[in-house]
């Protein structure tokens, strides 16, 4: 796969605790909170964001890891990834720079034969994973959008992460039912995920700070390895911080997108046409 390969409320969980009861108590109802995420990000404009994707099939494990800024309002996002190290210690691959927008992900120093100057561009709903986790990096507006999909949710405590108060939240979202809710930009992706996945269930741990905003957020996914037909658990945690962030991002130009055909590293095969249409 790629690199490696509001809403009506539902019935909210409840743990039971003293904390849970005296949070539900407050009017704050889990369900409906991780509901309206996706729309309290976009209230705050930008952010800067931290992404973390592992990787688990037999006895292999491998990380992930990504830092940028995502411009919630237009739902478009940079990072710069990078790959893991060779066993020796050393860097495999330089770090991709991806674009984020509704619908595509735009790729650079990503595939043999792809000019240096030129990016790759993929159309997110052809993917199974509906680029959750094939790009690396989940787009933080995305794994917002998963969580309208929430069935059920429990308060699990107050905490902090890195020094501002959060509501920790546990849950399980359908991915069926976040494609119906997602804004139009990103339902063909969530669909195409809620195919693809081994298990349309996305088990999570929200941190949602005292404007409903997410602070951190932990979503386990699970897919097939389509050559070796074994099964993959991928574990993505997203950190978003410095609300606010002044983010300018523009989509290449139809001229600096390449439009041939690249080689996948790991599986020896090759991705479609790569066409130069806009986001």
């Amino acid at each position: 796969m790629g690199i490696l390969l509001g809403l009506g409320t539902g019935a909210a969980g409840c743990s039971g605790s003293g904390a849970a009861a005296e949070d539900v108590k407050g009017g704050i109802d889990p369900v409906t909170a991780l509901h309206r995420a996706a729309d309290a990000l976009r209230g705050a404009g930008g952010s800067k964001a931290t992404t973390s994707m592992e990787m688990a099939t037999g006895g292999t494990r491998v990380t992930i890891r990504g830092r940028g800024v995502y411009d919630y309002r237009h739902r478009l996002g940079r990072l710069t990834v990078m790959l893991p190290e060779d066993p020796a210690g050393a860097a495999e691959h330089r770090p991709i720079t991806e674009l984020l927008a509704p619908g595509a992900l735009f790729m650079k120093n990503r595939g043999a034969g792809v000019p240096a100057d030129k990016w790759v561009r993929v159309d997110t709903a052809t993917l199974s994973d509906g680029n959750l986790v094939t790009g690396g990096a989940t787009d933080p507006y995305v794994a917002a959008e998963v969580l309208r999909g929430t069935r059920d949710a429990a308060f699990v405590e107050r905490t902090e992460v890195a020094g501002t108060p959060v509501r920790h939240y546990r849950g399980t979202a359908d991915l069926g039912r976040a494609a119906r809710y997602a804004s139009a930009g990103n339902r063909a992706s969530l669909a195409a995920a809620a195919r693809g996945f081994a298990a349309a269930e996305v088990p999570f741990d929200a941190y949602l700070d005292d404007q409903g905003r997410i602070r951190k957020l932990r979503q386990r996914f699970s897919f097939v390895n389509g050559h070796e037909k074994t099964s993959v658990a991928v574990a993505s945690t997203l950190l978003l911080y410095a609300f606010g962030t002044p983010v300018d991002i523009r989509l290449p130009a139809p001229a600096d997108i390449y439009a041939g055909r690249i080689a996948e590293e790991e599986s020896g095969q090759e991705t479609g046409e790569k066409s130069g249409d806009g986001a």
